[in-house]
């Protein structure tokens, strides 16, 4: 299964959407460890990316596209997940250039890039509280599919749950990373807004790239 570029900008329109939807859960959680808006952040970065798809719908490299997806969210946020998504695209975007469709392979390639780039660009462990207690296990698991050759079908639904399960764990974490850390033992007890975020950007993702492979 593959992703043209027209599709893979459809599912980026669907993680909006979705974002878009849970923009006041992501804040309830945020308002527990956090400064409470981190619903409004990332629906602000996602209404950018929506945007700008909307100016490159002839755009046909995908690398490009990225790039300009990467520019976009990092220039509508200014809260620290701003340069985190930027980078990340970016990073993703190495895979992609000058490429119209990705496999499966290349987009597990393209996750595999970003999350490094949001690791790098953070400096949170897992462990941390942080968005990377879901996106390590994310990148783990499709680094482990890539190396068994494992279907793919299966691959991008173990993925997800490995993120799931990384998201839900922080609940019992103490937070060590941003205002959050600050709390101490008082974080414990609550689910990680980045956490819970990154998971609905993946999973949202999974799904939407396979409803595609049943469309197409």
């Amino acid at each position: 299964m593959s992703l043209t570029v027209t599709q893979f900008a459809g599912v980026l329109n669907r993680i909006a959407d979705r974002i878009s939807e849970r923009k006041e859960y992501l804040c309830e959680l945020d308002r527990h460890i956090g400064d409470g808006d981190h619903g409004v952040s990332m629906d602000i970065g996602w209404s950018a990316i929506r945007q700008k798809l909307r100016e490159l719908e002839s755009e046909r490299d995908l690398g490009a596209l990225l790039q300009a997806v990467s520019l976009a969210f990092l220039n509508a946020v200014g809260a620290s997940v701003g340069p985190l998504y930027g980078t990340a695209f970016l990073r993703g975007s190495a895979v992609a250039k000058g490429k119209s469709e990705l496999s499966d392979e290349e987009l597990a390639e393209f996750w595999i890039a970003a999350i490094g780039g949001i690791r790098q660009r953070g400096k949170a462990e897992p462990g941390d509280k942080t968005m990377i207690d879901a996106w390590a296990p994310i990148a783990s698991s499709l680094e482990a599919s890539l190396a068994d050759d494992e279907p793919w079908d299966s691959a991008w639904d173990k993925a997800v749950r490995a993120g799931e399960r990384g998201m839900n764990a922080t609940k019992d974490l103490v937070s060590r990373k941003g205002r959050s850390g600050r709390l101490g033992d008082r974080s414990v007890g609550h689910v990680d807004p980045g956490a819970a975020s990154a998971w609905l950007i993946f999973s949202t993702f999974v799904q939407a790239h396979q409803e595609a492979q049943t469309q197409s």
